[in-house]
């Protein structure tokens, strides 16, 4: 199955295997199953990638959504709040993620020898589980370049470094969360060339939050850059998306997004409506590949998307109150 879904090549062949991987794991994850059961909706009943539902994310908080008999080779948690409940992925194929995260790089970037991948992410670092960590620690070993590292709190010999490589024009990915680019374009200000700035997201409680364009614009200005990279992806998901800059996202063809209707979370929207994000992650194989997040968003005729922001908990409606 895995060579089916990371050999998608046009729209047929994505909805034929997605459909494919709605009937696995209708079969073989309980949890999902029951949620099916509960909007009474088989497999018979669905023709359309369209008409599948979207496990509401919650679900990853309170139950093991998985869809294999297999031991699970890590647990990625998400990070919250003191006090919060986090989500949980439990991984069966480690290769799996691996594979996705891999491929989704060279689909967008090229090869990752290609790079020095410099990583600036004290939060993530702070905290065992972490999905993205796991996945740049890949990244900076797969690069073979010896001066690819993490960064904790070591700004001074980061500028450094980034100063070093970038005026030799070795090709650099720096990716770093919000708010410890901010503070590193404070200590320094920059005129990068040969650099690509991504950002993670989040201000993680360390910085006032700043609405996308602010960011970016602050960002682009003090690292001397015309666009700022991001990439989109979460705990319960084994692929991402990534943007290359104005905060449109575009997805490796093993994943789609989708927008649902703020007032029927059955309904689909069209695009350019502003919707709740579903999510189709077929690399997600083993736990669950139809996943309704609590990002708002529109997707676009060619199939890239925009976040435009998240629901508070009074506008969770629909079959997202079943989580309750």
């Amino acid at each position: 199955m895995t060579d089916k879904i990371f050999n998608i090549h046009s729209t047929e062949e994505f909805n034929q295997v997605a459909l494919e991987v709605f009937k696995h794991q209708f079969k073989n994850n309980k949890v999902y199953r029951s949620f099916c059961d509960l909007l009474y909706i088989h497999p018979s009943d669905i023709s359309k990638v369209e008409d599948i539902p979207f496990l509401p994310i919650q679900f990853f908080k309170s139950k093991k959504v998985i869809a294999s008999l297999e031991q699970e080779q890590a647990v990625f948690t998400s990070s919250g709040t003191t006090g919060s409940t986090t989500s949980k992925h439990f991984v069966t194929d480690v290769n799996l993620y691996k594979e996705s995260y891999l491929k989704g790089f060279d689909y967008f970037y090229g090869n990752i020898e290609d790079y020095t991948v410099l990583a600036l992410l004290p939060n993530y670092l702070e905290r065992t589980g972490s999905s993205l960590v796991f996945m740049v620690d890949d990244l900076i070993k797969k690069s073979k370049q010896s001066e690819s590292g993490f960064y904790l709190n070591n700004l001074q010999e980061l500028a450094k470094k980034l100063l070093e490589l970038d005026a030799k024009g070795q090709k650099v990915l720096l990716i770093g969360v919000s708010f410890a680019l901010l503070d590193l374009i404070d200590l320094h200000q920059f005129d990068l060339k040969n650099t690509i700035v991504m950002e993670t997201g989040g201000m993680k409680g360390r910085r006032k939050e700043l609405v996308r364009e602010e960011l970016h614009k602050i960002l682009k200005s003090g690292f001397g850059v015309d666009e700022i990279h991001s990439e989109y992806g979460m705990t319960e998901l084994l692929s991402q998306g990534y943007s290359k800059g104005n905060g449109v996202f575009n997805t490796p063809p093993w994943m789609q997004i989708l927008t649902r209707d703020t007032e029927d979370a059955l309904s689909i929207n069209p695009h350019g409506k502003n919707g709740g994000i579903n999510v189709i992650d077929l690399a997600n194989y083993n736990s669950c590949s139809f996943i309704a997040t609590q990002d708002l968003g529109k997707v676009y005729a060619d199939n890239s998307f925009e976040i435009i922001g998240r629901f508070d908990n009074s506008d969770i409606r629909g079959c997202n109150l079943m989580v309750l």
